[in-house]
C-alpha cells in the first residue's frame, strides 16, 4: 500500500483491491471508528477525506491487514437494456464473437459498481471479460440511458453528454434523481446484471 498526503485533510491509499478497501473503511466509519467524511474509491486509490489527522490515521493504515475480499451487495439490480448500439458490431469484430454472443456474455455477467466518476450517477462497472478500446474520435453528444463499453468497464451514461465509449444498448433506468437517497442509483459494490430487452 503506498499512501499520500492529499493537502491538508486528505489521504490518498494506492492499494491492490479498491473495492475492497472501500467497503473495510466504509464499514469502520460506519461502526463509529474511522473520523472521515468522505471515503471514495477509484480505479487503483481510495480518498479518504476530512481527516482530522492525517498522520495518525496514515499510521494506522499502515497497520492493517489487507481485506480479504468484497462483501455481497445487500441487493442485485437488474438494469433493461435495448442491445441496439451503433458500436455493437464493432465491439463484436474487436473480440472476435458474433453481436449475439456479445449480448449473451454482457447478459450473463454480474458486473460491480467499482467506482464513480466522468459525471453524477455516472459508474464504472467491472466484469468485463474483454478489454474493449475507446473510440478514435469522441462523439460530441452521447445520449443519456447509453450503455456503453471501454476498456475493462461497462458504464451507461447517465445524461446526455461527449464520450468516447463504444455503444452497445441504450435503458430507461434514471440513474442519478437527486431526489432519492442517495441520488446515485449505482453506488459502490452494488451487483449489477443487464437484462435484454
Amino acid at each position: 500500500m503506498e499512501i499520500r498526503t492529499v493537502g491538508t485533510s486528505a489521504l490518498m491509499i494506492e492499494v491492490d483491491d479498491p473495492l475492497a478497501w472501500f467497503a473495510a473503511l466504509d464499514a469502520e466509519r460506519t461502526a463509529g471508528r474511522l473520523d472521515v467524511t468522505d471515503i471514495v474509491p477509484g480505479a487503483h486509490t481510495v480518498l479518504l477525506d476530512g481527516v482530522s489527522s492525517v498522520t495518525s490515521l496514515a499510521a494506522t493504515l499502515r497497520s492493517w491487514p489487507p481485506p480479504s475480499e468484497v462483501p455481497a451487495a445487500a441487493d442485485d439490480l437488474d438494469i433493461p437494456v435495448a442491445f441496439d448500439g451503433p458500436d455493437l458490431g464493432q465491439v463484436a469484430t474487436l473480440v472476435g464473437a458474433s453481436e449475439e454472443a456479445v449480448v449473451a456474455t454482457l447478459t450473463s455477467v454480474a458486473f460491480r459498481v467499482a467506482f464513480g466518476g466522468f459525471a453524477p450517477g455516472f459508474a464504472y462497472l467491472s466484469g468485463l471479460p474483454w478489454s474493449v478500446p475507446r473510440l478514435d474520435s469522441p462523439r460530441p453528444r452521447v445520449p443519456a440511458g447509453s450503455v456503453a463499453l471501454a476498456a475493462e468497464f461497462a458504464g451507461i451514461y447517465p445524461t446526455a453528454s461527449p464520450g468516447g465509449w463504444q455503444l452497445v444498448g441504450r435503458t430507461d433506468t434514471v440513474l442519478f434523481d437527486i431526489d432519492r437517497t442517495p441520488p446515485a442509483l449505482l453506488t459502490p459494490g452494488r451487483t449489477v446484471r443487464f437484462v435484454a430487452a
